[in-house]
């Protein structure tokens, strides 16, 4: 019982405490020595939203004879924080036959609600950084095809290309969601190769030069001899692109990027030379919806967030520091070696 992540109280039909496990003394704050023997109500007096007493409620003598489970709902003690219960009604015989133990397992509720403000602060997101590039999308598309005889070549290239760069915006957003679904989930898949780290450093280096970069303001320091390293190619372009971006976007001066070895595979920090990051701040940086603390805002604030589950899902780790010379550090390790295909 004590080796189970959520917490478990067994009661006898009439209510009387059989078993807490460790699990169960944190979430109530009630130590078994206190509640084996005595009934639930006395130890665990369970309440619902309405403050109705939960074991009278469940009438374990009551009901149907094929009841088998109470669904999951959230009830709290006096002075307590919230948890979910799902309570289990063991008969013998399995099928029809009376209540013999009553078996309650518990969960913290904080972390459900924390996802469903995480849920609704996503679709508010979306919803805001979707209406602005769709309505020029349909304006400028409406227009052009209600009046298109009366714009001029030039003018009509100018509309094409807004559309144009506001429909890449959408489809980045998508892609995006797509990426912290995925992850949530734990259904992202990783399609392992041998990956040149700094050469794709400096194909993301180039795309941000042709894109109107200036070339001075990057740097790649390659340091000692790099072991092999198996990597998805993507998803190591989509880190190194996010980190870069938040460089620019963020901080200021020069972003540089530093490869080297280190004692189990590689490391690589992008450094920028802005105001960094405050270290209050430190513990919210992989969040969701994270944009910084400085004037310059912009993206979704997911940016970091799909770069740490990129990372952990090679078996990495990443952190956030101040850079030597100022500015914001973040440093990835990814381990060395062939995978194990067997």
């Amino acid at each position: 019982m004590d080796e189970l992540p959520d917490g478990l109280v067994v009661v006898d039909v009439d209510g009387v405490v059989l078993g807490v496990n460790r699990a169960a003394e944190r979430l109530t704050g009630v130590m078994r020595e206190e509640a084996t023997g005595r009934h639930i109500s006395d130890t665990l007096p369970l309440r619902d939203a309405d403050g109705r007493d939960w074991w009278k409620c469940l009438d374990p003598h009551g009901g149907l004879a094929t009841r088998s489970r109470q669904p999951e709902r959230p009830l709290h003690l006096p002075g307590r924080p919230e948890f979910l219960v799902v309570t289990r009604l063991v008969r013998s015989p399995e099928r029809g036959g009376p209540v013999v133990r009553i078996v309650l397992t518990l969960r913290d509720a904080s972390a459900r609600a924390r996802l469903e403000r995480s849920r609704a602060d996503l679709v508010s997101t979306v919803a805001h950084e979707l209406r602005s590039p769709l309505t020029s999308v349909k304006g400028f598309t409406a227009t052009l095809l209600g009046k298109w005889e009366r714009f001029s070549d030039a003018q009509k290239l100018v509309m094409l290309e807004t559309v144009n760069a506001d429909a890449d915006r959408v489809t980045r957003l998508i892609t995006e969601l797509l990426d912290v679904s995925r992850i949530e989930s734990g259904r992202l898949q990783i399609h392992r190769q041998i990956v040149d780290i700094p050469a794709r450093a400096r194909r993301i280096i180039a795309g941000r030069v042709a894109a109107g970069e200036r070339e001075e303001r990057f740097r790649l320091d390659v340091r000692g001899e790099l072991p092999e390293t198996w990597l998805d190619q993507d998803k190591i372009d989509q880190i190194l692109g996010n980190l870069v971006e938040n460089g620019l976007r963020h901080g200021r001066g020069t972003v540089t990027i530093v490869v080297e070895p280190v004692e189990w595979g590689v490391a690589v920090s992008v450094r920028d030379q802005g105001e960094g990051v405050a270290p209050e701040l430190v513990g919210r940086v992989f969040r969701q919806f994270w944009r910084g603390n400085g004037r310059r805002r912009g993206g979704t604030g997911l940016g970091l967030f799909i770069v740490k589950g990129l990372v952990e899902a090679h078996g990495g780790t990443i952190s956030v520091q101040r850079a030597p010379g100022g500015g914001a550090e973040f440093r990835f390790i990814l381990p060395a070696g062939a995978p194990d295909f067997g």
